[in-house]
């Protein structure tokens, strides 16, 4: 476990660091105050809403960008360092940096997902151009619908193909590349995220306008000026805290089934293929669990060494594998719940049923690409120096 420690913050042996209290964190969560409070300037200034869909200009869609990031830092902070600070004021705030937190993220997931799904339905189809959203923002969803299928050593040439499409930019859909189920799968899907994110984009709105939002505004601007630590804060190291959270991490990555992820497809992911339960794949779970574990870790970093957290490129590549994970799973799940829609043409059913597998294979290239990156680290971990 210590030489894991070691190698998944890639720190080299030297001489030994300077004492680090509490007050290390309290720098770190005024800074993160400031950057919350600067993006809501940024966000006033402008007008816009927290995404494209409802106008907003690129600085809006920063501003949000920048809200959302600040309050899952701080909020993950609180989670890991908690004995750190006054217990009453941390349980109270961190659930509705949470809540702003994910409220603000529920238009981009929206955007992100559609723009995943048609590109992916032109990928299939074998279409030579690929859809623009109308009204989305340049390179708001194209990071995230990068094929996790390169992963894989089953990769053709043409999603290296589709790579090269997707990080150019797009052109006008031609719907006559797709046959009539694609497009009317398309349709369908457009329609249905459409209306999910703007209900999302509503929503922010009005969280961004509510007596909720602005009494979490106060605390964090309290927050940048004043950190409540508690008593003993000041001569506690929070090194065994940031450790604990990366051993949960370990742990969390022990109960995964790494050898069946071991091969680029998994026959068990598609026993419940068909089931009639719209509830998420029961396999996600835990691989959900692990991304916020390592995010949690990534944070604690973080507030230990600051810009210079040692986060290494496997630690990374591994973030990167679970986020592609994430999008493909919620991608998979929105292509299926448009499937249940009734009295849809057999056509159209049978288009969201590829869709709903090629992600499902997204998925399964993803835990492939986290494994692939986790092995080269534990490898790394026994042939280094003891």
């Amino acid at each position: 476990m210590a030489q894991q420690h070691h190698d998944l913050t890639d720190s080299a042996a030297g001489p030994a660091a300077p004492p680090v209290t509490g007050e290390a964190l309290a720098g770190y969560l005024r800074g993160q105050a400031t950057e919350f409070l600067r993006a809501l300037r940024l966000h006033r200034e402008t007008g816009g809403g927290p995404s494209g869909s409802g106008g907003g200009t690129a600085d809006a869609v920063d501003a949000a960008r920048a809200l959302r990031r600040s309050a899952r830092r701080i909020s993950a902070s609180l989670h890991t360092f908690r004995p750190l600070l006054d217990p009453g004021w941390s349980e109270e705030i961190r659930p509705e940096l949470a809540w702003l937190s994910g409220t603000l993220a529920l238009e981009h997931a929206c955007e992100s997902r559609l723009d995943r799904l048609l590109l992916a339905l032109h990928r299939l189809s074998g279409a030579t151009t690929v859809p623009t959203q109308t009204g989305s923002n340049t390179g708001t969803g194209a990071g995230t619908a990068v094929s996790a299928t390169a992963a894989t050593t089953a990769a053709t040439t043409a999603t290296t193909t589709t790579t090269t499409q997707r990080t150019a930019p797009r052109p006008t859909p031609d719907r006559g590349n797709l046959t009539v189920g694609a497009a009317k799968a398309g349709a369908l899907l457009d329609r249905q995220l459409t209306l999910a994110r703007t209900r999302a984009h509503s929503t922010a709105l009005q969280a961004l306008g509510s007596s909720r939002f602005h009494a979490v505004a106060d605390k964090v601007a309290v927050l940048a000026s004043e950190v409540p630590l508690a008593p003993h804060a000041a001569t506690t190291d929070p090194r065994p805290l940031a450790a604990a959270a990366e051993e949960r991490l370990t742990d969390a990555v022990a109960a995964l089934p790494l050898v069946t992820a071991g091969h680029p497809y998994n026959a068990e992911a598609l026993i419940h293929g068909l089931s009639p339960d719209p509830a998420p794949h029961p396999q996600d779970a835990p691989w959900h669990q692990v991304r916020l574990l390592l995010r949690l870790h990534r944070y604690a970093l973080e507030v230990l060494h600051g810009d210079d957290a040692p986060l290494g490129v496997r630690l990374l590549s591994a973030g990167q594998a679970l986020d592609r994970h994430r999008d493909a799973s919620e991608a998979a799940a929105a292509a299926a719940h448009a499937a249940r829609t009734p009295r849809i043409a057999p056509a159209t059913a049978y288009a969201l049923g590829v869709l709903h597998a090629d992600q499902r294979h997204e998925v399964e290239a993803a835990r492939y690409a986290f494994q692939r990156s986790w092995q080269k680290q534990t490898i790394g971990t026994g042939t280094g120096t003891s």
